[in-house]
């Protein structure tokens, strides 16, 4: 009986003994495991986004200046084209034999310029021989009224010396009328030279105007119109041939909430941010197929208002586009500086928690308590939620476990550290300096220009261009 009993006691104590060794020696009682962690304090730059549309700087509708029927084309269709090539010829035979007809009336003008010089010349001759008469008669009339007096002469004398005095006079008189009237009559030459030499600029401009070449260098659109059909010219109206498109560079427009438009102004007051309108700020530009920004240019314009049917104000961007990639009415995404270099608090969107309009996060006190911490957000930034007021840098933030967790609670913090991703726009920026801006490029040549991409290009001479226009050519 007593060896049974003190079985049973040694089992029990076997048993009292594993029990002993198998209590586990956790967390203190009633404490949340959670993950924490302290905010990433890091300079940047805030990179607003935007959804823009490109367009072509320049954009031409091809017409003619001149009425006709359409002889030739000269471009294949959807291919670059530079500026001054030649894309149609309207039959130019008219215009050709208006040239020719234009240039003989300026001849028939020259001709009747000199034959009233020739006048002017005869008229004067005659003038001085009058006057010379006119002279010799007046002395004969003097004489005979002096010798009259004493009465040397008869009175029919002086009469005839009288007569011939008037007569003198009349011819005298007469070439002064003929020399006017030379004189008027060179006038009407010269008005006709000059009439004639205007009528031959526009003859031989609507020659040239006969030969359509593109104004800028860009892509051409489609024939609207094939050879052989009867065009009208010299309108707004004319019938339009193509169409061509600048590609390089190219405009992208955009358009900023009046928030956003507010913020550049108070930012550009304050001095931490120049303005689009005083400075080429640079800007970034993704494709819908891309990754990154690969895409720089800098801002361009910034419109004089806001648009009142949409509240927005409309920018504009300026990029290269060598490869022709950027096409015209592509749509993209534009990021522009919003904000100067700065030290920005930023944590995991994750740690973020709602509360209707409130956002807070839970932040760890000494004692390993939960207070809950209101915050104001900003924009993502290098995949981290970057926090405007609230947080300064040095406070532990819960991260993970936030649905276990209430404000008061004990946690047990696991503290990790905040990886900031690698961002394909900078963290600083500089305006563009004026050695590095895009430029429209050179104005559209007028027609009748050699096509050079200069500027100052010099017109093509009439017997280059039309050599059978001269008046030796006439047949």
């Amino acid at each position: 009986m007593k060896f049974g009993l003190a079985l049973i006691l040694a089992s029990a104590t076997v048993v009292a003994g594993c029990g002993s060794e198998a209590t586990p020696t956790g967390p203190t009682p009633g404490a949340t495991p959670v993950v924490a962690s302290k905010p990433i304090v890091m300079p940047i730059v805030e990179w607003d986004e935007y959804t823009g549309r490109f367009d072509a700087i320049n954009s031409v509708e091809i017409r003619s200046r001149v009425g006709g029927y359409l002889q030739s084309t000269h471009f294949e269709e959807g291919q670059m084209v530079s500026s001054g090539d030649l894309l149609a010829i309207i039959d130019p035979r008219p215009f050709r034999a208006e040239v020719n007809a234009a240039r003989a009336r300026l001849e028939e003008a020259n001709a009747g310029l000199k034959e009233a010089q020739s006048v002017l010349r005869q008229t004067e001759a005659e003038k001085a021989d009058a006057e010379a008469q006119l002279s010799l008669a007046t002395s004969r009339l003097e004489r005979a009224q002096a010798l009259a007096r004493q009465r040397a002469i008869s009175d029919e004398e002086v009469d005839v010396r009288r007569s011939e005095t008037q007569q003198a006079t009349a011819s005298f008189e007469a070439a002064n009328a003929k020399i006017e009237s030379s004189k008027a009559a060179i006038a009407t030459s010269e008005a006709a030279i000059e009439t004639a030499k205007a009528n031959l600029q526009l003859a031989e401009l609507n020659l040239q105007y006969t030969e359509v070449r593109a104004p800028i260098t860009g892509l051409i659109s489609r024939r609207n119109v094939t050879e052989g059909n009867l065009i009208s010219g010299g309108s707004e109206t004319s019938t339009l041939l193509t169409t061509i498109v600048s590609v390089s560079p190219i405009h992208i427009y955009f358009d900023a909430n009046e928030q956003e438009f507010l913020k550049y102004v108070r930012l550009a007051k304050a001095g931490k941010r120049e303005s689009s309108r005083n400075v080429k700020n640079p800007v970034f530009v993704s494709l819908i197929d891309e990754q990154g920004y690969p895409h720089q240019g800098h801002m361009d314009f910034v419109d004089n208002q806001i648009d009142p049917n949409t509240g927005t104000m409309r920018g504009r961007a300026i990029l290269p586009n060598d490869d022709g990639l950027l096409t015209p009415g592509l749509f993209a995404k534009v990021r522009l500086p919003g904000s100067g270099r700065y030290d920005a608090v930023m944590v995991p969107d994750a740690a973020i928690i709602s509360d209707q309009s409130e956002k807070y996060v839970y932040v760890v006190d000494g004692e390993s308590t939960l207070h809950r911490q209101t915050v104001e957000l900003g924009p993502i930034s290098h995949g981290l939620r970057i926090v405007r007021a609230g947080l300064d840098g040095s406070e532990t933030v819960v991260t993970s476990g936030l649905q276990k967790i209430f404000e008061g609670a004990k946690v047990a913090a696991k503290i990790e550290s905040i990886e900031a991703k690698q961002s394909s726009l900078p963290d600083n920026y500089k305006p563009v300096p004026e050695d590095q801006w895009l430029t429209r490029g050179p104005a559209p040549a007028p027609y009748g220009v050699h096509s050079n991409n200069s500027m100052y290009a010099e017109p093509i001479a009439m017997e280059e261009r039309f050599p059978l226009a001269g008046k030796e050519r006439v047949q």
